[in-house]
C-alpha cells in the first residue's frame, strides 16, 4: 500500500541582524520576540549558522575579545545557550532550528547545530567542512557526517554554511530520504554568500529538492566570528515543472534582515523527479566516474 505523502510544511527562514546581548538571558528574550513574529505562520523555524556567537563579547566579559578568548566563552557556555534555545522552542511551540553554536566534542570543538522539536527532544547535525576561519584561526574541527530528522513532513537534512557548497553531503542527505536540505549560513561578504547560494541552489537542481538559505546580517565589531555579515535569505528548488523558471521559489532582500515565509510541498519534489524535463536525482551517476585520459586529436 503506497503511504502519503507528508502534509506541505509552513517554513520560516529568519535572517538575523547580529545583536549585542548583555547576557544568555538576553539572546533568549530576543529569540522569545523573533519567535513570536512567527506565530500562526510557521512550523519550523529556521535561524542562521553561528546567530547566538554575539554574545561572545559579553560572555567573554564585555572586552573586544581575542579569536581563542571569544571561542572559549561561548564553548564555555555552550550547554546554558543550547537550553535557552530549547525553552525558546518549547514556549514557541514551533519546531526550531536555531542556527549553530560551537560545542567541545571530546578533546576538539565542533559547529553543532541542533534541530528541536516543540516537546523540547532535539538532534544534532554537525558541520564537516571547515571553511579556513574556523580551522585556521578560531579552532574548530569537523564534526559527524551528514545525519536526516525525521519530522511531520517527512525526512529533512541539514547542510551548515560551507558543506552545502560540496554535493556529496547533501546527495547523502537525499539518499537517506530528506526531500529539503536547511543550509543556515554566516558569510563575510557578498562573495563569501554567492558560493552558499550558488551551492545551495546547485544542490536543489541535481537533487531536484528544496534546499533553504538563511544567514546573519550586519556589522558587529565586538565579535571576532561575526564583524562583517553579508546575505539572504531564499528557498530553491529545481528548475523544471511545479517550479518557478529559474529555481528560485522565494527571497528576501539583499542584506535585509526579517523573515522570509514560504510553504514548501513535498508533492512538487515527487512529482518533478517522476515527471520532470529531466531526471537529475534518478540519473545522479551510481558508479565512479573514470578519471578522465587525454583525447588524441587525428
Amino acid at each position: 500500500m503506497t503511504q502519503p505523502l507528508p502534509r506541505p510544511l509552513r517554513l520560516g527562514l529568519l535572517a538575523w541582524e547580529v545583536g549585542h546581548p548583555a547576557s544568555v538571558a538576553d539572546f533568549a528574550a530576543r529569540l522569545d520576540q523573533r519567535l513570536a513574529e512567527a506565530r500562526g505562520r510557521a512550523d519550523l523555524c529556521v535561524l542562521p549558522e553561528y546567530a547566538c556567537v554575539e554574545l561572545g563579547a559579553a560572555l567573554a566579559g564585555n572586552a573586544a575579545p581575542d579569536e581563542a578568548t571569544e571561542l572559549a566563552a561561548m564553548v564555555a557556555h555552550a550547554e546554558e545557550i543550547l537550553a535557552a534555545m530549547r525553552q525558546a522552542a518549547m514556549r514557541a511551540g514551533v519546531w526550531l532550528l536555531p542556527g549553530s553554536l560551537p560545542m567541545r566534542s571530546g578533546p576538539r570543538i565542533i559547529n553543532r547545530a541542533p534541530l528541536i522539536a516543540p516537546d523540547g527532544r532535539l538532534a544534532f547535525q554537525d558541520k564537516t567542512a571547515m571553511t579556513r576561519f574556523e580551522a585556521e584561526r578560531w579552532g574548530v574541527s569537523s564534526g559527524a557526517g551528514p545525519a536526516v530528522f525525521d519530522t511531520p513532513w517527512g525526512r529533512i537534512g541539514i547542510s551548515i554554511c560551507y558543506d552545502v557548497e560540496f554535493p556529496k553531503h547533501a546527495r547523502a542527505q537525499v539518499e537517506a530520504g530528506a526531500w529539503l536540505i536547511l543550509a543556515p549560513s554566516c558569510t563575510d561578504s557578498l562573495s563569501g554568500f554567492a558560493r552558499v547560494r550558488i551551492g545551495a541552489a546547485a544542490r536543489a537542481l541535481e537533487n531536484q529538492c528544496f534546499v533553504a538559505v538563511t544567514p546573519t546580517l550586519g556589522l558587529a565589531p565586538w565579535s571576532v566570528a561575526l564583524d562583517e555579515n553579508h546575505g539572504q535569505a531564499a528557498v530553491f528548488g529545481p528548475p523544471d515543472r511545479g517550479f518557478p523558471e529559474d529555481g528560485v521559489v522565494a527571497a528576501g532582500g539583499m542584506d535585509v534582515p526579517g523573515w522570509l515565509f514560504a510553504t514548501l510541498d513535498p508533492a512538487l519534489v515527487e512529482e518533478v523527479r517522476a515527471n520532470g524535463a529531466v531526471r537529475n536525482h534518478r540519473d545522479w551517476p551510481r558508479r565512479p566516474v573514470p578519471a578522465p585520459k587525454p583525447a588524441s586529436f587525428a
